[in-house]
């Protein structure tokens, strides 16, 4: 069965995260210090020790969430015999997107983690705390969720911006549009509207200023064609030129997560297995809602290893 190596996004971070992988395996205490040494930052301690609250800051945790995928596949890769090489496909929520090309020896990992730093810090300088907002519609469609926010009054920003799961869809934008659509979503099906615990509204078009800066910070950097092919969250479908997956991480800022029809993809290509790497199991539990054929398994802790293996 063909197997896929997904990535999560943000939220997924916790104390701790990633410790008991540097205590057992050498792999994984080079990511790290690799990491640390590109941001001039002891970001390995933050992960270990917190506190959550400096941890969750837009601008530490996307690389510290990357730090940790990158450092369990360097596990599975030298006590697993994994390749990536021998995946059908690399795929990644969000940031994750990131990490997944950082897997697929696309970008290095000191300047994956060098860029995530430049994304975090831009994401959370373009629109000022308070002002935007994120909330995940529960029991809806992407027709549905439209029709929401079409209903819902005010005229400020208020955008699809994860299409996660079947009946998971979650909308970003201007806080009082978002808080609107909330109060209307019922009425249009919702059995749920629950405003995210996020600083900034991530992925729709208010995050132009961050797109923009990350437009310089992709010029220049050293991109290769990826050794496994790269799904990539705007379009569900495959990227591999440099140039264009340049331009894709500058559209993924403002553009949707289009997570449902990206595993659904990899699915019609013959991907039955999908191995989440790193923190937390929500893209396990997301792709077993869009394929219930496919089985997912999470590597992001030692004992993870083992069950790897038996697959």
């Amino acid at each position: 069965m063909a197997r896929a190596f997904i990535f999560p996004g943000q939220g997924s971070q916790s104390v701790g995260m990633g410790a008991d992988l540097a205590e057992a395996f050498p792999a994984a205490r080079e990511v790290f210090e690799e990491v640390d040494e590109a941001l001039g930052q002891t970001l390995s301690r933050l992960m270990r020790e917190g506190p959550i609250e400096e941890l969750t800051l837009t601008a530490n945790a996307q690389p510290a969430l990357m730090a940790h995928s990158i450092a369990a596949l360097r596990v599975l890769e030298a006590e697993a015999g994994a390749d990536v090489e021998n995946v059908m496909f690399v795929a990644g929520h969000s940031l994750g997107e990131y990490s997944a090309l950082c897997a697929a020896r696309a970008i290095s990992l000191a300047d994956t983690a060098r860029l995530l730093r430049i994304r975090g810090q831009a994401m959370q300088a373009a629109v000022p705390v308070g002002d935007g907002a994120m909330a995940a519609l529960i029991g809806v469609d992407l027709e549905t969720a439209q029709a929401a926010i079409d209903a819902a009054p005010g005229d400020g920003v208020c955008e699809i911006a994860n299409d996660n799961a079947p009946g998971q869809v979650v909308i970003s934008g201007a806080k009082s549009r978002v808080e609107a659509v909330c109060d209307g979503a019922r009425a249009h099906g919702a059995r749920m509207a629950k405003l995210l615990p996020v600083s900034a509204p991530f992925h729709c078009s208010l995050m132009q200023p961050a797109a923009d800066r990350m437009a310089e910070a992709l010029e220049g950097a050293e991109i290769s064609g990826p050794a496994t092919a790269l799904v990539a969250n705007v379009t569900a479908s495959e990227a591999s030129a440099p140039d264009e997956i340049r331009a894709l991480l500058v559209r993924q800022v403002t553009g949707r997560v289009r997570w449902t029809e990206s595993v659904a993809y990899m699915a019609r290509q013959g991907c039955g297995t999908f191995v989440e790497i790193g923190a937390g199991k929500v893209l396990s539990g997301l792709v077993k809602r869009i394929d219930r054929e496919a089985s997912a398994v999470n590597v992001g802790a030692p004992g993870d290893v083992d069950a790897f293996a038996k697959l």
